[in-house]
């Protein structure tokens, strides 16, 4: 599980694990039933205090991505198909939204956003499918 932490960003740490943890679910990096780090050792080496690990699983456990085996561990829970395409939808939908904020805050006219996502789409699908 590669987890990477922006102490700058401004974004609480907590934050920054359960949106990591949540796209390597959603794109299968954490497989279902694959055991995630323990608390203490993800802490360590991420150098963050305990107690963030602790709530960043706990709200993914609430949120239903991950199952806690008592006396074993956390794990990357299984997840109906339904589930993983409205989560997918709605992370697909903060990213795009930030996107569109930015093209309008620069002035870049929508036809023109449009374009340059579907010339971005198709440039990295065409790298997916190779």
């Amino acid at each position: 599980m590669l987890l990477e932490i922006d102490h700058h960003s401004g974004v609480p740490i907590y934050r920054q694990l359960i949106e990591q943890i949540r796209r390597q679910i959603m794109s299968g990096q954490l497989s279902e039933g694959e055991q995630l780090m323990s608390v203490r050792e993800l802490a360590a080496q991420l150098r963050v205090n305990p107690m963030t690990i602790s709530k960043a699983y706990a709200l993914l456990e609430v949120e239903g991505l991950v199952e806690r085996r008592r006396g074993i561990g956390l794990f990357a829970a299984r997840l109906r198909k339904d589930q993983k395409e409205r989560t997918k939808g709605k992370l697909l939908e903060e990213i795009m939204r930030k996107a569109a904020v930015t093209a309008v805050q620069f002035g870049i006219p929508e036809k023109k956003a449009g374009e340059m996502l579907a010339k971005l789409y198709r440039k990295y699908n065409s790298r997916t499918r190779s």
